[in-house]
């Protein structure tokens, strides 16, 4: 049996870096709108898990506009609302990263499912990867959404095998964000870590991923030995 992919969106398939773009347009120092970029995204991963402790569950988008506050105070940039209208706006329309198409081409002709599995709305992450050109290369979208819970709750792990109808062995967790390699690791689903940055260190918790790649076509490339 052929195994099912159910590939992170944030990260994984989409560079959230992508918003550094529009940042250095609005901030002075180019170092402080890297440093901002990666402020927002570690905010809004914070957030998301501290919402999922307190069991009060927001859209994953109300997760990143908050840390989109938050960090603005934090590095005293004096944003506007208009501002933040308009990065919340590019947060939408944020590219893929280059191998993410011919990586899950190659997998769907091999007669792969391909999933997108995200903390994301499922209206907000097909409409992102439609304008990212990659909805018509996915089988379907799952959204943790449906069950008002965050990643790396069990919980959505276990959702996501009884939407896709899998049994764990079979399925497979693609992402390059550690807590989730390890959330589904520990569901006990197969996994595999996207190391996109050759810098990024993976947490010392004795769960390891089942395959550590560099890309996405690398992953195609183990996957259909």
């Amino acid at each position: 049996m052929q195994p099912v992919l159910a590939f992170d969106v944030y990260g994984t398939l989409i560079d959230t870096q992508g918003v550094k773009v529009e940042l250095e347009r609005r901030l002075p120092d180019r170092e402080k709108a890297a440093e901002f970029a990666r402020r927002w995204r570690d905010k809004q991963l914070e957030y998301s898990f501290r919402h999922g402790l307190m069991g009060a569950y927001v859209p994953f988008v109300e997760c990143t506009r908050e840390a989109l506050v938050f960090t603005d105070r934090a590095l005293q940039t004096g944003l506007s609302d208009n501002d933040y209208d308009h990065l919340m706006a590019v947060y939408a329309e944020l590219p893929a990263f280059p191998d993410v198409v011919p990586a899950l081409d190659q997998l769907r002709d091999a007669g792969m499912r391909c999933v997108a599995f995200s903390n994301g709305t499922s209206d907000a992450v097909s409409a992102l990867l439609k304008r990212a050109g990659v909805d018509q290369h996915m089988d379907d979208v799952v959204s943790v959404d449906d069950i008002k819970r965050f990643k790396p709750d069990p919980a959505v792990y276990a959702f996501l095998r009884t939407r896709l109808e899998t049994r764990p062995e079979n399925t497979w967790l693609i992402s390059s964000n550690p807590f989730d390699v390890i959330g589904a690791t520990h569901a006990g689903l197969r996994s595999a870590w996207v190391r996109r940055s050759s810098d990024a260190p993976f947490d010392p918790w004795g769960i390891e991923p089942d395959m550590t790649v560099t890309d996405l076509e690398t992953l195609a490339a183990r996957l259909l030995k």
